[in-house]
């Protein structure tokens, strides 16, 4: 992957857009570069190349039914009235590598896929036959060329199969094994690692120390980065101690495409990732004008193979967290994968409800979206409370409402734009 650009510096006291500093996260990353992957392990990823098929489909002539090979004016007056009767001379299985060739006033017996016995004309199903072996009855009379696959009607020895960037399907990985591909080169999944900071947080299953909370963070990053396929593995929890969290970082760097923090980014007196990172360079802090989500930081972290390991340091607020990581971290890791669209798309709706937002800030409003009243545009109807700590009200939401920066009331019934928060990772 190309080394990423610095992050701009901002003004002090300055918040940036959230366009801004999308624009900028998305400028400093590129595609990660190509690797060979088993058609077992394709599915879903991108094509990095155009294949082409080093074979002809069919690779020979072979039938397309069991039957029986024969000679045209063999069997030219066949019919149920006036059956015609042909001696058998061979017997063809698909695989077959030694085939008989087809003398005048004789049938071969043949099964689907099996190669043409030279001189083949047709083949009549066993259907309109007596099946018998050494002295086959036809009562029906093939057409011309009838049932027969000639090599190379399907794809030609050389020709373009696959075009680069498509999603391999399941169609497409039965066609590469079609043309004898059993590797292919596509755009891989970036890998994720996620870092949990505080000594305030505990596990999800342990008993809860006095002043502790469970992490919630981690475990909701790492299935969002799972969500869009990239494989994501939650590194732990790291108290605030500047080692711990040097070592963690360093360690994340080593094994990831892309690494995510959480917690530790504000202007507190233990915000140990910040002090940290500032320490390393390489990332800059910033506040985002957004609600929720303000304190971002983004920049890169030097591994030890010598990449710049892209790194997002998010809010420790859950609401913050995973918002921010739709709004930033989802079009980042879509571009590291090579995907041509970034974003999700936008769903116009009408507001079910009056509120405020903040001015100046772009509001993402957790919402539900129900269908509109008489065939109109779906209703976004905000869920509970708008606080960053909210994390029930977010799991209870399917979209975010997004209020542009210089709105400062939403009335009921006015247009909206939704950002639908489905899962997949189209």
């Amino acid at each position: 992957m190309p080394t990423p650009g610095p992050m701009p510096t901002p003004t002090p006291g300055a918040l940036r857009t959230v366009d801004e500093h999308l624009a900028g996260c998305l400028a400093a990353v590129d595609v990660l570069a190509p690797v060979d992957v088993a058609l077992a392990d394709a599915l879903d990823l991108l094509l990095a190349e155009p294949v082409r098929s080093a074979l002809d489909l069919p690779r020979f002539d072979n039938s397309a039914m069991d039957g029986y090979a024969v000679r045209l004016a063999d069997v030219a007056g066949a019919a149920p009235g006036t059956p015609v009767a042909l001696p058998v001379r061979g017997d063809v299985a698909a695989g077959a590598a030694a085939v008989p060739p087809l003398a005048a006033g004789t049938a071969v017996r043949i099964m689907t896929g099996a190669p043409l016995p030279s001189g083949t004309e047709a083949v009549v199903p066993v259907e309109w036959t007596d099946a018998r072996t050494d002295t086959v009855t036809i009562t029906r009379a093939p057409d011309p060329g009838q049932f027969l696959r000639h090599a190379g009607e399907d794809v030609r020895d050389g020709e373009e199969v696959l075009a680069a960037g498509i999603r391999l399907a399941p169609r497409h990985l039965a066609l590469l094994a079609a043309v004898g591909r059993a590797t292919v080169s596509v755009h891989p999944r970036p890998r994720v690692v996620v870092i949990s900071s505080g000594s305030e947080l505990t596990p999800a299953g342990e008993p809860l120390p006095p002043g502790h909370i469970h992490d919630s963070n981690g475990p909701g990053l790492v299935a969002a980065a799972r969500d869009l396929g990239s494989p994501a593995r939650h590194a732990g929890i790291v108290a605030d101690d500047a080692d711990a969290v040097r070592a963690a970082l360093a360690d994340a760097a080593a094994h990831a495409d892309l690494v995510v923090t959480s917690g530790g980014v504000s202007a507190g007196a233990y915000d140990t990732v910040k002090a940290v990172l500032r320490d390393l360079g390489g990332v800059t802090f910033t506040k985002v004008a957004m609600q929720p989500g303000m304190p971002q930081g983004f920049g890169t972290l030097a591994a030890p193979d010598g990449r710049a390991v892209p790194v997002f340091t998010l809010p420790g607020n859950p609401v913050s967290s995973l918002v921010s990581f739709e709004v930033f971290v989802r079009p980042v890791l879509r571009r590291l994968a090579g995907e041509a669209t970034l974003h999700r798309p936008a769903v116009p709706a009408v507001a079910g409800a009056s509120w405020s937002s903040p001015a100046g800030r772009r509001q993402f409003v957790r919402a539900t979206l129900a269908p509109g009243p008489d065939g109109g545009p779906p209703v976004a109807m905000p869920v509970g409370g708008q606080g960053s700590h909210l994390v029930a009200d977010l799991a209870a939401a399917d979209c975010l409402v997004v209020v542009p920066d210089a709105v400062t009331a939403v009335a009921a019934g006015s247009p909206v734009t939704c950002l639908p928060l489905e899962r997949g990772r189209r």
